[in-house]
């Protein structure tokens, strides 16, 4: 994994699109350590800015001219301030050559160097601080060490050592390509092969100053970008990128973000049901969610969604609208379709009576007038039948969404068909998306599709969907995310005076009550007597319980349910070897839906929120949602509704529905009490939450302190 941005760093405001503009956009390039020598990075660097429109100084005393252009012996030689100046020098000269950049009243840096904070040595590690002092101190915004550098289409600059970038095509699209990987993002680059159209490239490698969520802010505020598509190694500052995904939703951008490296999850040793659900990858999606991005499970996904959304803009804003029309000369890949919109919950409604109407006049009676429509092969001898079916289904006001599924690929047709459909998409406001069946993949018509940045490319039906669904979605969040969330509880003083790391269950509901949580009743007894005794004033049937800081209750053999007279008392007190402190005897309540709500304080995220099915079936059915703390009433509702057994909640076979709203109050104190403590708190667990009609009580719970 890349080495990311110092602590220092951490604590500063993302960048703002005006303060990286000479970094970005600059108007004129110093390549120290340019060189006429074949391979070389400096020449390299060089024949990338061919198509520059500003002015480009090779710096290398050794060298007068480099080519077409006058070489300089060094920056302070040169005829104006340069806006930006890349260092391809080695390791050991960029210290100094940044130092000559400050003087030189450089706008922003790009250093290609390694062997800094990705080595993971001290000395590595303080070069690195040392470069980012450096440039914070005189205001120059530093991309990298160890990066690949950036690419500006609109304005030629190929600020890279990338091969060959000069002779890529530079169609000009509205997407930003950020990626902390130099050479999977130069991958995504190489999308303007065939035809894909974007404006920037960004390679953050160790970002020990300017970042991804820099990068994304800055974004965010440019107005000829529509989509930002990010690949992420590891997150600098949680709290940063939250920074910049409000930046972005506020001006409706659109960020594709792949994880990469999810597959690790250092939750394995965690004490508390959380702790070993809310892994690494969990952390990270509940962060991009939370940030308003959009993540996607596989990188074939990315560039594929950063299209869709550009082209797409907002979904038509009735939910009339919000079904999908499809047109196919294929009755196999509308299948396909119907069956993929089962699979991700898009409404594929029929056509009303007067666009069924019009489909007939054009589809033959052996097709389809319907959707999908299939204007079967007719459309090879009359081709004007294939755009009269996509109209009529376009102007259907139940359809938001018109998708062509390209089932063959031909030289007769292809070119033709996809300038029509190009056409269509340009002509009305609702997005129009292709899916390229045919495995020959850059097939007659696939550039032009490619190319145009009103048209949604897939080569997965699947994958097509999965954005729609997504696209509909995060469009209907943009509006939530701007609205307050009240709170609900009142902050406490740190609880935490003694110095165990576990606290006892009796003391975790005692402190959590303290944030409204309701807690079953309890007795505390020291022994087997004073166990009967509590239960008789308590009243049968009881449960007990091992008091002490146990954590898993259940496998240790701590507690005892459901006990309906003192015999059975007796004998679960003598059963439970580990009630080495004595035992709580508590009502034993029946009914309700047990739930497990609790937070892991993640390293990078912070604190976890975790919303489940709980009791013992915990971490059999892993029916859980996450989301990074605090929530409010709202969000939690939410995310009860995504889980599997929320018709549990509602009521099922007889049962009685519980009260939801006091359930999602519940969520909401709790995740308030970990966001309070976050620097305090490692682990919460509160299992079982027992949701009843009556409200939700905690029957269990237990907080781990963090050790420094």
């Amino acid at each position: 994994m890349l080495a990311t941005t110092d602590s220092a760093g951490l604590q500063r405001k993302v960048y703002t699109r005006a303060e990286l503009t000479r970094l970005i956009a600059p108007r004129s390039i110093a390549v120290v350590g340019a060189s006429p020598r074949g391979g070389s990075f400096g020449l390299r660097t060089l024949e990338n800015l061919a198509h520059f429109r500003g002015a480009i100084w090779p710096v290398n005393a050794k060298h007068q001219r480099i080519g077409e252009h006058p070489c300089y012996p060094s920056l302070s030689a040169l005829p104006g301030k340069p806006d930006l100046v890349a260092l391809v020098v080695p390791r050991e000269g960029v210290e100094t050559a940044l130092r000559e950049a400050v003087a030189a009243g450089a706008g922003g840096v790009v250093v290609y160097a390694s062997g800094y904070g990705e080595m993971g040595r001290d000395q590595s590690s303080a070069a690195q601080r040392r470069l980012a002092d450096i440039a914070r101190a005189a205001r120059m915004p530093l991309l990298g060490p160890n990066c690949m550098g950036l690419v500006n289409h609109a304005l030629g600059v190929g600020l890279s050592f990338i091969p060959e970038y000069a002779k890529m095509p530079r169609t000009l699209g509205p997407i930003a390509f950020v990626s902390q990987s130099g050479a999977l993002g130069y991958c995504l680059a190489q999308a303007c092969e065939r035809g894909l159209g974007f404006r920037y490239f960004f390679s953050t490698g160790n970002s020990s100053d300017v970042d991804v969520a820099d990068l994304i802010g800055a974004m965010a505020e440019d107005n000829e970008v529509r989509a930002i598509a990010c690949l992420f190694e590891g997150v600098p500052s949680a709290q940063r990128l939250l920074e910049a995904g409000a930046r972005a939703r506020r001006a409706g951008k659109p960020v594709i973000v792949y994880k990469l490296g999810t597959s690790a999850d250092g939750a394995a040793a965690a004490r508390s049901h959380t702790g070993s659900l809310a892994g690494s990858a969990a952390a990270f999606g509940a962060l991009f969610e939370s940030a308003g991005f959009v993540a996607v499970d596989n990188y074939e996904a990315l560039v594929e969604y950063a299209k869709f959304f550009a082209a797409a803009g907002k979904p038509a804003s009735t939910t009339l609208a919000r079904g999908v029309a499809v047109v196919s000369g294929s009755g196999g890949a509308g299948v396909i379709a119907a069956d993929m919109a089962a699979r991700h919950g898009v409404p594929m409604p029929q056509p009303l009576a007067q666009t069924t109407a019009a489909l007939l006049e054009v589809v033959p009676e052996f097709g389809a007038a319907r959707n999908p429509c299939d204007p079967t092969g007719q459309v090879l001898s009359v081709p004007e039948s294939y755009a009269k079916c996509c109209r009529a289904l376009l102007d259907d006001p139940q359809y938001g969404v018109l998708l062509c599924a390209m089932s063959t690929a031909a030289h007769e047709i292809g070119g033709a068909r996809a300038s029509s459909i190009a056409a269509l998409a340009r002509a009305q406001p609702k997005p129009v998306l292709v899916v390229w069946l045919s495995e020959w993949l850059q097939g007659p018509g696939s550039e032009v599709f490619e190319a145009d940045d009103k048209v949604g490319l897939f080569r997965s039906m699947d994958r097509c969907y999965a954005a729609i669904a997504v696209w509909q979605a995060w469009h209907a969040g943009l509006a939530r995310a701007e609205q307050a969330v009240p709170r609900l509880s009142k902050k406490i003083s740190s609880p935490f005076s003694n110095k165990a790391k576990t606290l006892t269950e009796r003391e975790a509901k005692k402190i959590l009550a303290a944030y409204g949580i309701t807690g079953v009743p309890e007795r505390q007894a020291k022994n087997v007597e004073e166990a009967v005794q509590a239960a008789g004033e308590i009243g049968y049937p009881v449960v007990l319980k091992a008091d002490g800081d146990i954590a898993h209750k259940t496998e240790a053999g701590a507690v005892s349910l459901d006990l309906r007279d003192a015999d059975a008392l007796r004998a679960a007190c003598a059963a439970m070897s580990v009630a080495k402190n004595g035992f709580l005897v508590q009502p034993m309540l029946k009914g309700g839906v047990e739930l497990v709500v609790g937070t892991r304080r993640d390293p990078q995220v912070g604190p976890l929120l975790l919303v489940g099915l709980g009791g013992v079936l915990v971490e059999i059915l892993r029916d859980t949602v996450l989301a990074l703390a605090p929530v409010g009433k709202a969000q939690a509702r939410r995310m009860l509704e995504r889980l599997q057994g929320f018709k549990l909640l509602q009521g099922y076979r007889g049962a009685p529905p519980v009260d939801i709203d006091a359930v999602c109050e519940a969520i909401a104190r709790i995740s308030e009490f970990a966001a309070d403590f976050a620097g305090e708190v490692d682990e919460i667990d509160v299992n079982p939450l027992l949701a009843r009609p009556e409200g939700a009580v905690a029957l269990d719970a237990l907080i781990v302190l963090h050790e420094e």
